[in-house]
């Protein structure tokens, strides 16, 4: 038995030092790729951008299609998402501006999209972080733009009507709320995020329904003020309970265990065709009886999936509305583009916020 370990831990070892020597080696070229970049560089009009979208999407989409365990798929796509992280860091470090402070959901998306390699940047507000990227100080921002539970963030569709940002990705994170706090017996108010609290009601009516709950601007500030002030708690993940030394008193206290946000990767470029992609509009209708139907009439002619639809208020007149629309594929793909065209010609407001790939996990 003891020679059988032996001779695994050996081969474990071996194994472990080729992974090594394979890791160096797609560094190595990974800073190939820069210095071809950046002698391209030299000649361009336009910045030159080192991440991809299309082409990680594409990498990790092969990674779970070649798996085979026993590590769930998921587990795999993470640590080549970290491997890939690390070497465009060689390329080019890449900063990103979220929805802060640290330890938001928001930030966990960021580095589930970019792996750990980044330098991720909080900010205070989702236009902040609209206009960190706008401005060039940020390569990428990262937005919530819907909970499946509570719906759409109003705020983040409300920022594209007057932004010039594309959407470059999506991530799709499951949300795990925790109560925190460091004695569950004298907790006299919860604080929380608004929305966490929504998605948390029925847990907090059966187990903590006469305590006073207080909504703030987010679940990470929660966890601050909790760490700080006796006789409170908070909800938020698992990162703000490391940031801010908060045990976690109750797990999981979310009602909808399938509970998930969708985050938006905002940027100034725009991306290529990934072979499964999304894409994102902004459109009105003129105040007439069928407009509705007329602007969606070139999807069904020409074989496209909706997959989601929200009106808001256009700003500009009272009871005059807008709608952001996702539809599957890409804008540069021709029956996209053909709908696309009579959209714009049946709309007075048309404006592509961007072709991306769908979210990989």
């Amino acid at each position: 038995m003891k020679q059988r370990l032996d001779d695994i831990r050996k081969r474990i070892d071996e194994v472990d030092a080729e992974i090594q020597r394979l890791i160096t080696e797609r560094a190595e070229l990974a800073q190939e790729v820069a210095q071809i970049k950046q002698a391209e560089q030299g000649a361009a009009t336009e910045e030159v951008m080192f991440y991809r979208p299309e082409r990680e999407a594409q990498v990790l989409r092969k990674v779970l299609g070649r798996n085979q365990g026993p590590l769930a798929g998921e587990e795999m796509a993470r640590l080549f998402r970290e491997i890939m992280s690390a070497c465009l860091a060689l390329e080019q470090p890449l900063s990103v501006a979220f929805l802060g402070p640290a330890g938001t959901f928001t930030q966990a998306a960021a580095l589930k999209h970019f792996g750990h390699s980044v330098r991720t940047r909080p900010l205070a507000a989702i236009d902040e972080v609209f206009r960190e990227v706008e401005a060039g100080s940020a390569h990428f921002g990262v937005v919530p733009v819907e909970n499946s539970t509570e719906g759409v963030i109003n705020h983040t569709l409300d920022m594209f009507m007057r932004s010039t940002l594309a959407i470059c990705g999506e991530v799709e994170l499951r949300i795990h709320h925790h109560l925190l706090g460091h004695d569950r017996q004298n907790i006299r108010k919860i604080y929380s995020h608004q929305q966490s609290l929504a998605q948390c009601r029925e847990w907090l009516d059966g187990h903590l329904p006469d305590v006073e709950r207080v909504a703030v601007s987010s679940n990470a500030e929660a966890a601050r003020r909790a760490s700080a002030e006796a006789g409170t708690a908070a909800i938020a993940g698992e990162v703000a309970a490391e940031i801010y030394g908060l045990p976690i008193l109750a797990a999981k206290i979310e009602d909808n265990p399938d509970n998930t946000t969708r985050f938006l990767v905002i940027g100034r470029q725009q991306t290529p065709p990934s072979g499964e992609d999304k894409t994102s509009l902004l459109v009105s209708a003129p105040n007439r009886p069928g407009a509705l139907y007329r602007m969606l009439a070139p999807f069904e002619r020409n074989g496209i999936s909706m997959t989601r639809i929200e009106s808001r208020p256009s700003r500009l007149a009272n009871w005059e509305y807008v709608f952001f629309i996702d539809i599957k594929g890409h804008a540069d793909e021709p029956q996209v583009a053909t709908a696309l065209q009579a959209l714009s010609d049946e709309s007075p407001m048309f404006k592509v916020l961007g072709s991306y790939p769908k979210a990989v996990l």
